[in-house]
């Protein structure tokens, strides 16, 4: 079988397994497993044996045209180049675990297998994103994950927050998505083709007419996608969806779409030194920001979910220094420790039965209660902060040092200002990011207080998976002198200057939580598990989402300390109530954008009310009051018309003497 024909198939066998899975769901449940769980693991394989043909050598392109169009074509084109053949490994690696872990997780909701069919989807639309060539087509895989994160992320419906996220993560997605699409057509335009291989020779040759425009409208639609600034705020709000489907999302899907993109067409954003410094301000705000807001955040994944926002800040940063494969190297070590992260999360919910960091602080021996989880999340944890020699360090490192190399001007791919903003930023990310993961596993898995409540083993299918991610976690990094090849001949060796700065500052943001921990610790007022009391940082909302799918009591038997011991409160001092609520962006979307638009719909409203339905309403009346009046005079006795006829005559003789009177 020719590459071509694996490659099609690496798509289209998820998306005949979520097709089968919802026509079969209900009426064959013992199907359901395995539809959910087959198709992504045969996806794997294929893409394994892609990745392997393909040999990070020359591209594998091919393509035949869709449908005329007059004008610009739309092809069926396949590009898969070192790039894609690795991206393509990771989703199908985080993908089929995710569907493992769900057969346990979601083992008794009734609606798991639309859930399983969905997220099949969701792979198949990535992975027909990865693999594509041309640009209209790898929109219908963009868009159609942006449908099925709808759904997936509403999956708790029942919950209020569950419905509020899943249509913010919607609405601001299409509101990058629109200025997105205007920047494809004119690249099309001036390309003449959506072929990305077309596309790119016409930036060679210079024939793009409008490269800042262009690149600004397409890093629109990447920054929803991707939850860049300052399109982020959806990602933390989707965490009231299921575990598994945070896993699938922040590891290998959806926000990941978004970089991939631009390190594909990396020349067109290159083609305007404007446009990569608004990449990298975009970059460095994110990074920054998102680390200060995890470590203010009291739920378990919202922490997850903002780190993951810092980490894609760190992808779109080595993308503004003209690096791709830094960026493609920290998205594949990040897709693995991440979906290690969520999934271990997972259990930790199914055990301690709450989201809040604050309880799991006043429950003694948690670790002991999920081993598995406590470890590979050690792992995971580690290489998010970047400690060598976990993944994460090497990745980051890459990012660290392209900055560098553009800083101090040892290359010309991106302005000076660009290495200097990601260098900069991603050195003070650093420490924060050290310094939140420490909070994370201080808060969750060394609490003083009451025993954790013992719900007995979790399922093998939630545990294996765990430990299969915690070996890429552990040691993808290390294949860096491996990967050149497969990243255009990029050197991925960790320059020496910005690995000792990077490692010294994480290590630092890692000493100062744990003194700060052991501060609060010692001061904080012991409160037992089950004294009832309320905490400014709970979201019974999330909490309640997961008690769902746990199916353990959603703050029942639980309670928050006034002031817990959280350092993350010491360390930010009077930030810690902005960093809480993501620095009030909501609050601002709301004010410029929410009740203008609402505003307009009152408005809206009442000229209908009254004034279009006051013409509608008078056109009908006038004709019934004419109605009415002629009916009135209808009386049926013929002295009052014989009156009438002598009155109207006699007016009639009366006008016609004025008339010839006035002549």
């Amino acid at each position: 079988m020719t590459t071509t024909t694996l490659a099609v198939l690496v798509p289209l066998l998820p998306f005949l397994g979520a097709a089968t899975g919802l026509l079969l769901g209900r009426s064959s449940p013992g199907f359901v497993r395995p539809l959910a769980v087959l198709p992504p693991l045969a996806s794997l394989v294929l893409a394994v044996t892609v990745a392997v043909r393909q040999g990070g050598g020359q591209a594998i392109d091919a393509h035949t045209e869709l449908t005329p169009t007059g004008s610009v074509p739309i092809e069926l084109a396949l590009h898969i180049d070192g790039f894609a053949a690795l991206v393509a490994v990771l989703v199908g690696v985080v993908a089929t675990c995710v569907q493992i872990y769900s057969t346990g997780y979601l083992r008794d909701d009734p609606r798991y297998p639309s859930y399983a069919a969905l997220v099949s989807l969701f792979t198949s639309a990535m992975l027909l994103v990865v693999y594509s060539g041309d640009l209209m087509v790898l929109l219908v895989g963009w868009e159609i994950m942006g449908i099925c994160s709808y759904f997936l992320v509403g999956h708790y419906w029942e919950t209020p927050q569950a419905r509020a996220a899943s249509l913010k993560a919607f609405l601001v997605t299409k509101l990058g998505d629109v200025p997105f699409l205007i920047g494809l057509f004119a690249l099309a335009t001036d390309a003449g083709s959506f072929r990305i291989t077309s596309v790119l020779g016409t930036v060679a040759s210079g024939g793009l007419h409008h490269p800042t425009l262009v690149a600004l409208l397409l890093l629109a639609g990447v920054a929803g996608k991707s939850a860049l600034f300052p399109l982020h705020t959806w990602l933390p709000d989707a965490m009231a969806g299921p575990t598994p489907v945070s896993a699938l999302i922040h590891a290998a899907t959806m926000v990941a779409a978004g970089i991939y993109f631009v390190a594909r067409l990396l020349p067109v954003f290159q083609a305007s030194s404007a446009a990569m410094v608004v990449l990298a301000v975009m970059a460095g705000v994110t990074m920054a920001g998102s680390g200060l807001a995890a470590l203010a955040q009291d739920d378990i994944k919202r922490v997850l979910a903002y780190s993951t926002i810092g980490q894609l800040g760190y992808m779109a940063g080595a993308l503004a220094v003209g690096d791709r494969g830094a960026a493609v190297f920290h998205l594949l070590a990040h897709g693995a420790f991440k979906a290690l992260l969520f999934l271990a999360a997972g259990v930790v919910i199914h055990a301690s039965g709450t989201n809040s960091l604050a309880v799991m602080s006043r429950m003694k021996g948690l670790r002991n209660r999920v081993p598995d989880a406590y470890w590979t999340m050690t792992v995971a944890l580690l290489a998010l902060a970047a400690i060598p020699p976990f993944s994460g360090f090497f990745s980051k490192e890459a990012v660290l040092g392209a900055a560098e190399h553009v800083a101090t001007g040892h290359t010309e791919h991106a302005p000076g200002a660009a290495g200097w903003i990601v260098l900069i930023t991603g050195l003070a990310t650093a420490v924060l990011t050290a310094a939140y993961a420490t909070r994370l596993w201080l808060l969750a898995f060394h609490g003083q207080g009451t025993e954790a409540p013992d719900h007995g083993r979790q399922p093998v299918t939630m545990t294996a998976v765990l430990w299969v991610l915690a070996v890429p976690s552990l040691a993808f990094g290390l294949t860096y002198g491996l990967l050149p090849d497969w990243f255009d001949g990029r050197d991925l060796t960790p320059v020496l200057t910005t690995s000792v700065l990077g490692t010294g500052l994480a290590l630092v943001g890692v000493i100062i939580t744990y003194g700060a921990w052991r501060h609060t610790t010692a001061m904080a007022l012991r409160v037992p598990l089950g004294a009832v009391a309320a905490h400014p940082d709970a979201d019974a909302g999330l909490v309640e989402a997961e008690a769902i799918a746990s199916h353990e009591p959603a703050f029942g038997d639980v309670a928050y300390a006034p002031d817990p011991a959280d350092p993350g409160r010491l360390l930010l001092g009077p930030l810690h109530r902005h960093a809480a609520v993501g620095f009030h962006l909501d609050a601002v979307y709301h004010a410029l954008f929410v009740r203008p638009v609402q505003a307009g719909a009152q408005l809206v409203r009442f000229l209908d009310r009254e004034v279009v339905d006051t013409y509608v309403r008078g056109a009908g009346a006038l004709p019934r009051w004419l109605g009415t009046a002629v009916r009135r005079a209808q009386t049926g006795n013929v002295q009052t018309y014989v009156s009438a006829l002598l009155a109207g005559t006699v007016v009639l003789v009366v006008a016609a003497v004025l008339v010839a009177t006035g002549a």
